[in-house]
Order: structure tokens, then C-alpha cells, then sequence
């Protein structure tokens, strides 16, 4: 590696909200190419970088444009939308110079790898971005389930979840101005705190698989960089 880092292969969790800036909804360019720039920052350092992306800028299975519909059927809905950004974000990185490739754990094969384990930890130890899409495949799983499937498969060191907040904090900090945020916090703490770091079903695989946690705010310059340097930067949830 060229510069020192603190974890060699990372699992980046990313919300289809992240992708479209100030937008209502979509995707806004100059965004994605921010997020993309920060990727290709660490993955310059030697870093194996995967990312699982979420739908919710253009469907989610659970908001109120679906609602009467079948969950199952919105849910499938909310797979394909985050295919759609995993194609712009292939698309971004590729404008970098950066080699990506989809995986989706729905076969689309006209647009997309269909995922396949083997591949896929090919595909990182030749340096290239991973982008795994449609989930887990299933409905009733959230993307964050699929992360932490993804980044467990693949004996990630790290999972990174990229939110608009920058680390967990003891109170909604744009409700309370006296939160704080934690630098670390256990996994039992984040629990009997009651500190909703993710779905529930995704909190308890990583859990179990001993995969920590650094939550952190893609949108704040060089915070990828800063936490595979294992800086001060979000907040760490760990075992």
C-alpha cells in the first residue's frame, strides 16, 4: 500500500438519499462524482473497496408512493431502483478511471452481473470497485442487511455506513443541541441505549460476525479518507 491504512478491504454502505444532493429526488451529478472522488482516494491508497447502495432516491418499498401496494411487489420495486444507481455509479467511477462492476442479486444479465461470491472477491483482490445491487434479492431485507451480508461474505475489515450525520450521537443532535457524539460505543451499549445505528436486522449479523461498524458523513471532505487512516472521524461500533 502507498499510504498507511488502517483496514486493507471495506464493505461502503450508501443510501440511495445520499446520491441526490439537494435534489427531492434522482440523481445529481456533481453528488455522485463527490462520493466517487472520495472512493477513488482510498482505493489509490490500496484499499479494496465494495458498495452496497440503496433505492430510496427513486423508490422505496416502504414510503407512502407505495402504499396499497404489495409489500413484496414494492420491495422488488425498491431492488431495481437501486440497480439504476449502481449503473450511475459504475458509470462515475469509470469516468475516473476507476474499473467497477455490478453484481446484483437479481439475474439481469443484459446490465448486470448476477452475484456470485467467487467473483465478486476476485473482482476486489484485482482492485476493482464492487457495486452490489437488488439487495439481498428478497423483500422484507433493508440494503443495510444487504451491507452487512455483503461486507461479511466478503471478510471485509470494516463496514463503512455513509450517512448525512457525522457519528452516532447520545440525542438527535438537529433536534437536541446538547448531544454529543460518541467516538466509540460497543455493540451492547448501541443496544441498551437504544441507538439506532441500523435496521435491527442488519445491527445483529454484524454483530455476530464481529463486523464493526464506523459511521460517518460522506458528504464532509476527506471523512473517507480520515477513517481508513483510523482517525478521529464519525463514530466507531464495535465488539
Amino acid at each position: 500500500m502507498t499510504q498507511q491504512t488502517k483496514y486493507k478491504r471495506v464493505l461502503l454502505k450508501l443510501s440511495g438519499e445520499a446520491l441526490q444532493g439537494q435534489d427531492a429526488f434522482g440523481i445529481n451529478r456533481e453528488t455522485i462524482m463527490q462520493i466517487v472522488g472520495q472512493v477513488k482516494e482510498i482505493i489509490d491508497m490500496g484499499v479494496q473497496v465494495g458498495v452496497v447502495i440503496g433505492g430510496g432516491n427513486i423508490f422505496r418499498g416502504v414510503a407512502t408512493q407505495a402504499q396499497g401496494m404489495d409489500r413484496a411487489t414494492a420491495d422488488y420495486m425498491g431492488m431495481m431502483a437501486t440497480v439504476m444507481n449502481a449503473l450511475a455509479l459504475k458509470d462515475a467511477f469509470e469516468s475516473l478511471g476507476v474499473k467497477a462492476r455490478v453484481q446484483s442479486a437479481l439475474s439481469m444479465q443484459q446490465i448486470a452481473e448476477t452475484y456470485a461470491r467467487p467473483k465478486a472477491i476476485q473482482y476486489l483482490e484485482e482492485g476493482k470497485v464492487v457495486i452490489f445491487a437488488a439487495g439481498t434479492g428478497n423483500p422484507f431485507f433493508t440494503t443495510d442487511t444487504a451491507a452487512s451480508l455483503r461486507g461479511a461474505e466478503m471478510n471485509c475489515d470494516i463496514m463503512l455506513k455513509a450517512t448525512n450525520v457525522d457519528g452516532v450521537y447520545t440525542a438527535d443532535p438537529k433536534k437536541d443541541p446538547s448531544a454529543t457524539r460518541y467516538q466509540t460505543i460497543t455493540f451492547d451499549e448501541a443496544i441498551s441505549k437504544n441507538l439506532r445505528v441500523m435496521d435491527a436486522t442488519a445491527f445483529a449479523l454484524c454483530r455476530e460476525q464481529k463486523l464493526n461498524i464506523v459511521v460517518f458523513a460522506i458528504a464532509k471532505e476527506g471523512a473517507l479518507k480520515r477513517v481508513i487512516q483510523g482517525e478521529d472521524e464519525g463514530t466507531l461500533v464495535h465488539y
